[in-house]
């Protein structure tokens, strides 16, 4: 068995921890947002972490109206340009705490006034002693150079700032996340079983809106790191303005569809795939993938955890990522590959 199987398992533990014992730093940050909130927040991230951040960007603007912006790091790092309101909350989010330029950008950052903030799995890290306050996602020794258990890690982390931010997510649907979570790995079999059938896959396009934008980056990227798959992302609106035309019958396109905002768009995309014969395979509640003529389904099992007064896939994303890591770690297996150890990668990546 691959590390990440393993450590993908491991993820309702993780959660859970989160959730029993949050980052100490929250509690001061609630009292201080109370009083001055940001005017705008700027996330800067890379790889995985990047994907986390997109999610953040639809989080914070949904539920709190924030502008937030994913910050290109070359700007501070190579252009030498940095354009930061002292208004502004500033993220570092980096697993290991050791990426070269986020740690650059965020030390500029500070040096404007700005409050920075750190979201990292490492107490000890660089990032973690250069910010003003640190969110560790305590999600455990990563192994695998394959990120699971630290994205889910840092989206649950995020919900949590969402809510010392001054959102209304209630505690009692979080606490319904790890649960939905041990639902879906008790059907890996099925996802196992499917992931046999794509044995030669070679590409593939990836699909997700919204609040699920961000898996749909994250999904590809475990695709091309893990099984060397050429797999690219895009949102249902952007897929429609010109990327469509390079899919025929055959080709596989993995959807997230979600219930929500934007099922019903997603919903006319997967019809138009399927009336060209191309191989969809949609990742949704059973109510959702019902009414949609995809190739294959990948089902997620149990109820939709909902927060009254929010979108109905507001809390959907860590349950949706899941299979997905499922399927990649179980398709580098019927491959013969390594997840853990995929070549020309390590677990800290150093970029300017």
């Amino acid at each position: 068995m691959s590390l990440m199987l393993d450590e993908i398992r491991q993820q309702p533990q993780v959660l859970q921890g989160i959730l029993a014992n949050p980052p100490p730093a929250l509690v001061h940050l609630r009292k201080r947002f109370s009083k001055n909130p940001p005017t705008v927040i700027v996330i800067v991230a890379r790889g995985t972490s990047n994907n986390a951040g997109l999610f953040a960007r639809y989080l914070f603007e949904i539920t709190l109206g924030i502008p937030t912006f994913l910050a290109a790091p070359s700007i501070s790092t190579l252009y030498r340009r940095q354009a930061v309101p002292s208004s502004a909350l500033v993220m570092g989010v980096s697993q290991s705490g050791e990426s070269t330029d986020i740690n650059a950008y965020m030390k500029v950052a500070k040096g404007t006034g700005a409050l920075t903030l750190g979201i990292t799995n490492e107490a000890g890290s660089t990032l973690a002693a250069l910010v003003d306050e640190v969110l560790l996602t305590q999600a455990g020794t990563e192994s695998s150079v394959a990120a699971t258990k630290t994205y889910t890690a840092q989206l649950m982390t995020l919900y949590c700032l969402a809510q010392a931010l001054g959102s209304k997510l209630p505690d009692d649907a979080l606490k319904k996340i790890p649960g939905a979570v041990r639902t879906q790995l008790d059907h890996e079999a099925d996802v196992e079983q499917l992931a046999q059938d794509y044995l030669e896959m070679s590409h593939a396009i990836v699909i997700g809106r919204g609040l699920n934008f961000s898996n749909s980056f994250e999904f590809a990227l475990k695709l091309m790191e893990t099984n060397y798959v050429v797999a690219a992302a895009f949102s249902a609106a952007n897929f429609a303005h010109g990327p469509i035309a390079m899919v025929e019958e055959g080709f596989p396109v993995f959807v997230f569809t979600p219930p929500g905002p934007t099922s019903i768009e997603t919903g006319k995309l997967v019809t138009r795939l399927a009336a060209s014969c191309v191989d969809t395979i949609g990742i949704g509640p059973a109510g959702v993938l019902a009414d949609l003529p995809c190739a294959h389904r990948i089902e997620l099992h149990g109820p939709t955890p909902l927060a009254p007064g929010y979108p109905a896939d507001v809390l959907t994303p860590i349950c949706s990522i899941v299979p997905a890591q499922l399927f990649a770690a179980h398709l580098a297996a019927v491959k013969g590959l390594d997840p853990d150890h995929p070549r020309m990668l390590s677990k800290v990546t150093h970029t300017m």
